[in-house]
């Protein structure tokens, strides 16, 4: 049973994931990314979750969705509120989950026809 609507073609939208890892599209990314539904994927100069500064969200303030689905990497982790100031000033909603999770949502509020952001934090393999 299909859970979540279609997404409309032309739509960036999360086709895989898996330790190190996401797909939008078809193409395999392995670095931090934000997702926007009809941008250009963009590289998100974080590396891991404990380098997350507020600047980082500048990109995802200027495209003024109405929800950022922020995907913290293996595991879901609560940045400190002072880093998503400028989000809530802005009136974008922020959901916390695991960047597995994040992608999964993501794909279903494009669906869905909402104004969406993406923002995962990808964690290397472990060793």
């Amino acid at each position: 049973m299909k859970l979540h609507q279609d997404i409309p073609s032309g739509f960036n939208r999360f086709t895989g994931y898996g330790e190190g890892y996401v797909m939008v599209n078809g193409e395999r990314f392995e670095c931090s990314l934000i997702v926007l539904p009809e941008s250009p994927v963009m590289n998100w100069e974080v590396s891991d979750f404990d380098a997350v500064e507020s600047a980082h969200f500048q990109a995802v303030l200027e495209a003024a969705p109405e929800i950022l689905v922020l995907g913290t990497g293996r595991n879901q982790r609560f940045p400190h509120p002072g880093l998503l100031r400028g989000l809530f000033e802005a009136q974008i909603g922020v959901e916390i989950m695991d960047s597995s999770a994040a992608a999964r949502t993501y794909n279903i509020l494009v669906g869905e026809g909402r104004r969406v952001a993406a923002a995962l934090i990808i964690d290397r393999p472990a060793p």
